[in-house]
């Protein structure tokens, strides 16, 4: 990621291009490794041990928490929405002059990859012909079944998963670039909690984070691994078990450390944008050299029948009918899943989003996903259907619903050039699969890290240790029960982060819904008063055509810096003396970000933290009738700046007086607002 040139570091921040290093949580990590190690080592030593109480304990956890999970889920897509739909969408993911990092088209393309996996590849062929055979309610088989096996697909890729990304997207980036808080998840807890998220009960947060990030990682992983080694049978014969899937994981672990030690992480992702194309030209090869017109009818119908039925589903329970089988194999298993990944997405958005509005933001990550997700289920899925219904002997059904992804390849042997296909089909996976594992890997780290600056991540060894302990965890759990059992330890480890994400949305909503009182409170207060604009006391004839000077003066730069050093800087020491002299603490620093001189000052005590930025600012110069008024094209601006951004105006030219009362004028209206809290 490139920083903006216009982009001011974090307010209160004297050196901002001096960040440190990222330093490692040792709480975080010591605590979330040994919970791994010890969980691995159980799985090895004792794997029917295990696998009974790991069966034991989702079905207390599916009987106890099941209304929970769904709640939750339901609660977490409406208060997304919300939040893009309100007034507080229009507010920006950073200070209020900040701007996208990214074209809309770049951002949406990488939106787009987002919403791809290897595990979509997976379900998208087990799921729909699951619910075809045995559907939660109904009779299997029938043409209703049919209609509803995609849909139900859909809805557990759909948009309820999204929204859980969106909302830990929402949160990291908010409180890092807007408030300028350490990109964490326990800075979302800053407005529940205040100070004491920087001890234990921030520690516990980041942990609950890492523990559900691993296991929702290792399942997706322990995917990957199954499906491509059933790959590997169909088209070299490699023995389907725990030999090859071991080695697998191997070969992610491997990628990851060179990743993270000889910095290619350039080329891989050049494989993963690659990869879109081909699993892009893999599903238009389906479409076009299958019964094209049946899969568009279906993709169509399938919208439609998502979109009605949407509501229904989002709260359904199942709660007069036996169920909680299928309830654990499918529904809460899939929001524990996305619980668990809330993390790893949430910062992958948070990342690419810096300038974005909420409602940009809200709107791109709910839709352009979801649009993958449509297009690639309703074709594999209705194909795969299509074919069930079509096959006389069953083998096709039977195949199709083993949790081991063959039926995937055995659906592609219907199409022109089936090897070629098939190798097309695996190679996607790989790739997807390796860079899954080298991004897991990069992600667990950061969380476990301190990173002083957005743009850091963690150290080497770190994302290897990671890397290492996820593909351990991935081939013992595995050996305990397949993927059922990461399926079943996804539902028990993403419970602890689920209770977080309540927390989540509530600072949020607090912190979001603050601001709004403090623009409402701008708003009511008095426009900029007359004392910083017209020098009050003065002649003012005088003081208009020294307004009007001002106005018309297009300085250069190293005029401007030098008038921040002469004038400002000193009237801005002034109001930090007479402050200090009355119990506040304050004080004045100046710096340079990106080449921009500036000098600030910063309030820090009971009454909340004030900024007051000066910063120099290249600007064009006005034009009128298509002339430039001066000789030069660019001219430099004094402009303010506060924690909540640009306030978009210039003091170049105010006298001290009249900086010191634009300073107090902006300082009354940040007490006038914590008054009215």
């Amino acid at each position: 990621m490139t920083a903006q040139l216009d982009a001011p570091a974090p307010l209160g921040d004297p050196h901002p291009e001096r960040a440190a290093r990222p330093t490692v949580r040792w709480p975080v990590f010591i605590t979330s490794f040994a919970g791994v190690v010890l969980i691995t080592l159980w799985a090895i030593v004792a794997p029917t041990n295990a696998e009974s109480v790991i069966g034991d304990l989702v079905g207390r956890v599916g009987t106890a928490f099941g209304w929970f999970y769904v709640a939750l889920a339901t609660v977490i897509v409406g208060f997304v929405i919300f939040l893009g739909a309100s007034r507080y969408g229009s507010i920006r993911l950073g200070p209020d002059h900040s701007r996208p990092e990214f074209s809309t088209f770049a951002w949406a393309s990488m939106l787009f990859a987002a919403g791809i996996g290897t595990d979509v590849m997976f379900y998208s062929v087990i799921e729909p012909v699951s619910q075809y055979t045995a559907p939660p309610v109904g009779e299997p088989g029938t043409v209703d079944a049919a209609r509803d096996a995609t849909v139900w697909t859909l809805f557990h890729y759909g948009v309820t998963g999204w929204a859980m990304y969106a909302l830990m997207g929402l949160a990291l980036a908010y409180f890092s670039y807007r408030k300028n808080l350490p990109l964490a998840v326990r800075s979302a807890l800053y407005p529940v909690f205040g100070k004491r998220i920087d001890g234990p009960l921030g520690h516990a947060v980041d942990t609950a984070a890492v523990l559900g990030t691993i296991f929702g990682v290792a399942t997706s992983l322990g995917i990957g691994v199954v499906f491509l080694n059933v790959g590997l049978n169909v088209i070299f014969g490699v023995p389907v078990g725990t030999g090859a899937q071991a080695a697998l994981a191997v070969l992610a672990v491997t990628v990851a450390a060179i990743s993270a030690t000889t910095g290619v992480d350039k080329g891989i992702r050049f494989l993963s944008q690659l990869n879109v194309i081909l699993a892009l030209a893999l599903a238009g090869w389906v479409l076009v050299t299958g019964r094209t017109s049946f899969l568009l009818n279906a993709v169509v119908m399938n919208v439609g029948d998502f979109i009605r039925s949407f509501p229904a589903k989002s709260m359904e329970t199942f709660a007069f009918t036996d169920t909680q089988e299928w309830m654990q194999l499918w529904t809460l298993f899939f929001w524990a899943w996305w619980v668990a990944w809330a993390s790893f997405v949430g910062l992958f958005l948070a990342r690419i989003s810096r300038g974005r509005t909420i409602r940009q933001f809200v709107l791109g990550t709910m839709v352009i996903p979801f649009s993958y997700i449509v297009m690639w289920i309703s074709i594999f899925g209705n194909a795969a259907i299509d074919k069930v219904r079509n096959d006389d002997d069953g083998s096709f059904a039977e195949a199709a619903v083993d949790f081991t992804g063959v039926g995937f390849y055995d659906l592609l042997r219907d199409y022109p050039f089936a090897d070629a296909v098939i190798f097309l089909a695996f190679m996607v996976g790989l790739l997807f699969y390796i860079t899954s594992a080298d991004s897991a890997a990069l992600v667990m780290g950061n969380l476990c890290s301190e990173l002083h600056d957005v743009q850091q991540d963690c150290a080497s060894w770190l994302r290897i240790t990671w890397a290492s302990a996820t593909g351990l965890l991935t081939v013992a759990m595995l050996a305990v029960g397949g993927i059922l059992a990461l399926q079943y330890a996804t539902i028990i480890m993403g419970l602890p982060f689920a209770f977080v994400l309540v927390l989540v949305m509530w600072g949020l909503f607090r912190a979001i819904r603050n601001e709004g009182r403090k623009a409402d409170t701008g708003v009511r207060g008095m426009s900029p008063l007359l004392s910083a604009r017209t020098g009050a006391g003065h002649d003012t004839r005088k003081a208009w055509k020294s307004r009007l000077a001002r106005t018309i003066n297009f300085v250069d730069e190293e005029a401007a810096t030098a008038y921040l050093g002469s004038t400002v800087e000193p009237a801005l020491r002034e109001v930090a003396e007479e402050l200090t002299s009355m119990g506040v603490r304050a004080s004045v620093v100046h710096g340079d970000v990106a080449g921009a001189p500036y000098a600030e000052l910063t309030t820090d005590g009971d009454e909340g933290q004030f900024v007051y930025r000066v910063q120099v600012r290249l600007s064009p110069v006005p034009t009128y009738g298509g002339r430039m008024i001066g000789d030069r094209d660019q001219y430099a601006r004094l402009e303010v700046h506060l924690l909540d951004g640009g306030q978009d105006y210039d003091v170049m030219g105010y006298t001290s007086d009249q900086v010191i009362h634009d300073c107090l004028d902006q300082y009354e209206r940040h007490l006038e607002f914590l008054r009215t809290q």
